[in-house]
């Protein structure tokens, strides 16, 4: 029986040990800042990363996984044994899906599948843990690829930013939204939609963003089970550990993860960032 793996990369953000639980490897993605480079969840903490963000004058690059990436990391596990299939972040948001696509030409013939999976953060978390207990309960490349496309269309995330001056300058969102976000502490509701970072509507304050992402979040739910979820944040761990607690509770979540927005992300949505993603039926 073929063994397969779920390979994603670090803007997944999935917490090291559940990692470590379940086939999965992780590609880290690369920040660049004043000309040294980070590898994303390897070489600078979130927390790290926040605290300088705040308080820098330049801002961050990112850059996606490349070719010979994925090339060294199929053929690895292929000589492990593995059938592979990747789960990255949304085509949308990076070109890392580009570049997993050119490096399967290599691999031609060879069970490597790779999916735009228009998904990102926890929510992409969520998809490739699917897939990835799939995978550990034997399930076939096929199954666990079929599972993956199964699982998207149960999956949402929901976020809310101090500004969104981090966006408009990776040009994340167009300006003219960005004006919504620029009066007087109006905060702006976003989802990922069709893999892409769209406003949803803006509200005066950031307690009120978190009311309007939680009923945003129930009424996506409709009461579907079994229920996941997850809140991320950026240099919010109060606020963030008390929404998944509250969440958890009043929603009944069979599972509840607790985890950070990637610093490759938080280059484009900034410190104070405060995420709900799911995945429920």
């Amino acid at each position: 029986m073929a063994k397969v793996i779920i390979v994603t990369d670090s803007s997944a953000y999935l917490p090291k040990e559940i990692v470590a639980e379940y086939p999965i490897e992780v590609l880290p993605l690369t920040l660049i800042w004043e000309e040294k480079e980070y590898r994303d969840g390897i070489d600078i903490s979130p927390d790290e990363f926040y605290v300088r963000l705040s308080k820098s004058e330049s801002l961050p690059k990112t850059s996606q996984v490349t070719v010979h990436q994925y090339e060294e990391m199929f053929q690895r596990l292929l000589d492990e044994g593995y059938e592979v299939l990747n789960l990255g972040i949304s085509n949308g948001i990076s070109s890392s899906y580009d570049s997993a696509m050119q490096a399967l030409k290599t691999f031609e013939g060879k069970p490597v599948e790779v999916m735009d999976t228009k998904l990102v953060s926890m929510a992409l978390g969520f998809q490739v843990l699917a897939s990835a207990r799939a995978a550990k309960a034997g399930a076939s490349l096929a199954e666990c690829k079929k599972i993956a496309e199964e699982a998207y269309h149960k999956i949402g995330v929901y976020f809310t930013v101090d500004t969104l001056k981090y966006l408009a300058a990776g040009g994340r969102i167009n300006s003219a939204k960005r004006l919504v976000g620029t009066a007087l502490n109006v905060k702006p509701v976003l989802e990922i939609r069709d893999g892409k970072i769209e406003l949803v509507e803006s509200v005066i304050s950031k307690k009120k963003a978190i009311k309007r992402m939680v009923a945003l979040v129930e009424k996506g739910i409709n009461g579907r089970k079994p229920l996941h979820i997850s809140v991320f944040h950026a240099l919010e761990h109060e606020a963030a550990q008390s929404l998944l607690n509250e969440l958890k509770e009043s929603m009944g979540a069979e599972e509840a993860i607790l985890s950070h927005v990637s610093p490759v992300i938080g280059a484009h949505v900034g410190p104070g960032t405060i995420s709900i993603a799911y995945m429920a039926g």
